[in-house]
């Protein structure tokens, strides 16, 4: 009853814990509208007696925030191979970023987020991990990296763990950014830059 479909938005992520086979948990991303705004929300739920079925009354919201315009929502989820939960954010849509979302630190658009789901800081429903590129810096500790405008899919390769991002180009190219697996993080992939 709480996702909003059409045009980009509705259900965007999922992935199961990777202990899901013990504890149930399995984690969404999706848009949302209240007071006639979009929203993301990122959220953990458990499986119910029906192995096919979420328990509905199980949502614990993780993260929340606003989502300007209907497109480039991103909404990706996938557990990296240290089992912290990584999340794709879309610049928040429109053409061209015009609110320059992607490469503003204090804003969660247009960038790859990661938190771990097994711990909690104040306040919040994970923490952030310490090893994150700008957790004692001026940005947002959640952000892993930036400069993306829409990046709907990633993966990390089951075998070297080396991170494959799958970024919506504006008009003439689409981009595959490549990530090794020995990465700390902190990339700029400098959309929209100009």
């Amino acid at each position: 009853d709480r996702v909003q479909d059409g045009g980009e938005r509705g259900l965007l992520g999922l992935a199961f814990h990777p202990n899901y086979k013990n504890n149930g948990y399995f984690y969404v991303n999706y848009i949302y509208r209240e007071d006639e705004l979009d929203y993301t929300a990122v959220s953990r739920y458990f499986v119910s007696e029906d192995p096919d079925r979420a328990d509905k009354e199980s949502e614990m919201v993780l993260l929340t925030f606003q989502q300007p315009y209907q497109n480039h929502n991103g909404g990706d989820l996938q557990f990296d191979p240290q089992g912290m939960l990584v999340i794709a954010s879309g610049d928040g849509g429109s053409a061209r970023d015009p609110q320059l979302f992607a490469q503003n630190p204090q804003s969660f658009l247009g960038k790859l987020l990661r938190i771990d789901v097994d711990k909690r800081d104040d306040g919040k429903n994970y923490a952030v991990p310490a090893d994150n590129p700008f957790v004692d810096g001026d940005a947002l500790g959640e952000i892993w990296a930036l400069g993306l405008r829409n990046p709907w899919r990633f993966t990390f390769d089951r075998q070297t763990g080396d991170l494959f991002i799958g970024d919506v180009g504006q008009q003439q190219w689409e981009e595959i950014n490549y990530v090794p697996a020995d990465s700390a993080g902190g990339q700029n992939f400098e959309w929209s830059m100009k």
